[in-house]
Parts: structure tokens; sequence; C-alpha cells
């Protein structure tokens, strides 16, 4: 045995068998202190532990990854009020000094929980300091709650969002194509609803619910492939099966102009301004000036296979074009190659939005074979965060009021789903549709979405509120508050 080990063993033994008030006989037990020194092991001292806390702190830092989705589906009325009566359930058996009730949906929710410091399960040094819980009764209450949980039950509560699963209008949409690639229903700033069905595009007014056809393909042996509004509400484009972009004016019923360029279908549109993007399975992206004479054009060529999605960014700027290749690209105005392209999708990327909110944000979604939402900060060029739907994606939607997103699928599961941003958890699954949902449109008011798949229905529902979010920046440095 050591020596120093051996020495310091029988220290200990006398220094427990010497009576209190007794001085040992060599004096040095009682006189002289005790030097502690570093070995190749250590014991923890648990006269300063308080077991019931670390264990439930340490319990705390382990959640499971299903008792995480367990917390961050727990949206409901029942759900808040298992963690309000959790919260004060550590307050008075274990002091833990929660004031306000914690938000089930932030990634941050152990934090509000836990102290400011540290704590361990095991210690290896006795805190002489003891920090109080403070939870100390006023002789004067009649409650044996104690003052922090008379402040969380007083702290205010977020009213819980209602999100009706069954739709509030359902129309039918006979010959409505079940086709992945194709973007056949927009909602226009008139509140009209524009629909190929067939060979045809028809009209469907929101506030007299009167439909109207405005053109018919079929004496030309063609057949509707796109629809789009422009911003105004006043012109729709229609893209064609054999490559043409026609023109309507939707109040007239008469058609502006056809525009050549394409030589197989145009499946989708995108307006910008007085500005029109195609995107066609020839995998040519085209622009052109509405007001110009039809030779004035850009092309854009970057993708592989059919360009399926196309979205210009809010600022006008930037246009994302999504194609059967998997790749995401995002053009500028001027230049003629794609100034960033994005990889990551493992099938066809059809669903696309710019956050509204926040400069540069974009959304994209995958098909089949990738099935995930992924979120890039196109002003870096960087992927922000991802999260499998575990279904296709069809088509992406921000909400114009908060900071949140609808998202519709195809296969396996054909449902809609709302997700909160940047948490990524979801608030709503709606389902109905018995196909997958392949068309997704927001109205005027930012309120209600109108979905269509190949069913041959369109189904009207209420995801949005209109109350706009309270977290939104007010910094001095964001300009786009600061215009006038």
């Amino acid at each position: 045995m050591d020596q120093e080990y051996e020495r310091r063993l029988l220290r200990q033994i006398n220094h427990q068998n010497v009576p209190e008030g007794h001085p040992s006989k060599s004096g040095y037990a009682a006189c002289s202190p005790v030097t502690v020194k570093s070995g190749d092991r250590f014991i923890p001292t648990r006269a300063g532990s308080n077991w019931s806390i670390n264990f439930h702190y340490a319990n705390e830092n382990c959640w499971s990854p299903n008792q995480n989705q367990r917390a961050k589906d727990a949206s409901t009325d029942t759900g808040k009020d298992a963690v309000a009566y959790a919260a004060l359930l550590r307050n008075e058996l274990l002091g833990a000094g929660i004031e306000t009730v914690p938000d089930p949906h932030t990634d941050d929710r152990r934090h509000t929980i836990l102290t400011q410091d540290t704590h361990s399960l095991f210690r290896y040094t006795i805190h002489t300091k003891r920090v109080p819980f403070d939870n100390e009764i006023s002789p004067y209450s009649l409650s044996p709650l104690s003052n922090k949980s008379h402040k969380l039950l007083r702290s205010p509560r977020k009213p819980a969002r209602k999100i009706s699963k069954i739709p509030f209008k359902v129309l039918d949409a006979p010959e409505l194509q079940d086709d992945f690639y194709l973007n056949l229903v927009d909602w226009s700033a008139g509140n009209l609803l524009s629909v190929g069905l067939g060979a045809c595009v028809y009209l469907w007014s929101a506030c007299t619910s009167q439909v109207t056809r405005l053109c018919d393909l079929s004496v030309d042996g063609d057949s509707v492939t796109s629809v789009c509004w422009n911003e105004r509400g006043s012109l729709v484009a229609v893209g064609t099966h054999k490559g043409f972009v026609q023109i309507w004016d939707a109040a007239g019923g008469r058609k502006l102009t056809s525009l050549e360029g394409h030589s197989a279908r145009v499946g989708a549109l995108a307006w910008n301004g007085e500005q029109l993007s195609s995107g066609s399975r020839d995998r040519v992206i085209l622009q052109r000036d509405v007001r110009t004479p039809p030779p004035v054009e850009r092309r854009l060529q970057g993708h592989r296979q059919e360009v399926c999605g196309l979205k210009w960014s809010p600022d006008h700027q930037h246009l994302a074009s999504g194609g059967n290749d998997n790749k995401l690209l995002v053009w500028n105005s001027s230049s003629l190659l794609p100034v960033q392209q994005y990889s990551d999708h493992l099938a066809a990327v059809k669903a696309i939005a710019w956050s509204p909110h926040q400069h540069g944000l974009l959304a994209s979604g995958g098909g089949t074979a990738d099935r995930c939402l992924r979120f890039w900060n196109t002003l870096t060029g960087q992927a922000l965060q991802s999260t499998d739907t575990g279904s296709q994606v069809c088509n992406l939607a921000w909400s114009k009021h908060a900071n949140e997103l609808v998202s519709t699928h195809g296969y396996s599961q054909n449902q809609i789903l709302v997700w909160k941003y940047p948490s990524l958890t979801q608030v709503a699954k709606l389902t109905g549709h018995s196909y997958r949902v392949l068309y997704l449109a927001v109205s005027p008011d930012g309120e209600a979405i109108v979905t269509g798949a190949g069913d041959e229905t369109l189904r009207f529902w209420n995801v949005f509120s209109k109350t706009r979010c309270t977290k939104e920046s007010k910094s001095v440095l964001n300009l786009f508050t600061r215009i006038r």
C-alpha cells in the first residue's frame, strides 16, 4: 500500500475516534489544518447536495427525442395546462422559482426552467453558502403557495390557436389534372380564383361565388398547364402544353397576346411587375416584358431537366427556380447565370417560397425521394435548417402576418401542414384530400388558403391569423421599416 495513502487513512481514523472537546495526543488533528492533495481518484462530497433537485435537473437535460417531440406537439389547451401544472409542482416541491409558464413550442424550453447556475449531479466541494429558493410565504397570506407560484399563476397566457380541421368550402373541379409538374390554381389580388381544368381556364369569384369561363384551348388542340395572376390582379398568364404563354385580360375576358419561345409545355409562371418569367420542360426559363414586342427576352439556362417551380423574391431582385434535376437555383435581375445553386434535395424541387418577414430567407421542398423542407439564407448562400416531413412536398406558402408557413403533400399522406418558423413545430395537420395535394394558393387577405388535388376538388381552409406577429423586428438598422 502507498505510504502516503496509508498515512492519510490513519489520520482520518484517528480524527474520527477523538471525542469532541479532547485534543489528540499529538495535537496535530486539532491544531494543524488538513491539507488536501489531489490524487488519482476523487470521492464526491454528498453533504452539500440536494439529490431530489439534482436528479430533476439531470432528467431535464437528457430528454429523449420522443419526449422532445411530445413537448413540441403540446399545442392544445390540455397540453398547456399540463405544462403550467408541472411548473407549479417544480416551484412548490423543488424550489425552481419559475414565474412564467414556459412555451412548449420554443426550442429553449429547458433554459426557462433552469436557474442561472449550472447544476451538477455530483459535487466535489461543499458549498458553504446555499442559495435560498426565495419562496417564502407571507404570514398574512391565506394561500399555501409561494410568491413565485402566485406570479406563475398570474402570468398572462397566450390564447390557443384554433384552426378548423374541416374546410369551410369545397368546390368540384372536374378534369383537374393529377400532375406534379403543373401549377393550375392561383388567387388574385381582386379575390378571383383561376383554375385550369383540361383545356379551359375558369374564374371563380370569392365574393359572389360566380363562375365564368375565361378561355378554351381545345379549338387549337392545346391544354392548360399553368396559370398565374399579376400583382394587380388584372392580367392572368396561361401556360399551355404546346409551349405558348397567353396573356388574358380578366375583366374584359379577351386575350391580349400569345408569347412563343418554348418548345415544350410551360409548367411554371411568375410575374415580377410587368415582366413575366416562364419555365418549361425544355429546361429554359424565359423572361419577357409584356409591354414590349415578343422578340425581346432573356434566356436563363441552368437546369438539366424540366423547370417546375418559379418564385420572385418580395424585393423583386432575385428569382428562385426549382427543377426535376433536384436543383434549386437563384438568379438576379441582370445575370444570365445563376448566382447561387443548392443541390441538397434528393428529388424534384417544385415547392418554393420566399419569406415576407426575413430578407433573403428562402424555403424549398423536395419530392417523393426527398420529403424534406429546407431553408436557405440567400444573402450568405448558407443552408439554415431542414426537417423531414414524411411525404412528398408539393407546395409552400408563407403567412403574410405571422412567421408561419403552410405545406401541401402528396405520397403518401396527402396532408396539409402548418409550421411555425424557426422552431419548425407543427401548428396544425389538415386532411381530407384523397389524392396528392398538388395545388395551393393564398387568399388576398392572407387568412385562407385553397388546395387542389387529383380527386378533382378544391378545398378552402382558414389556417392563418390576421393578427400581425408581435416579434416583428423594429431595429433601426432595418432599412425597410424606415422608408416613407
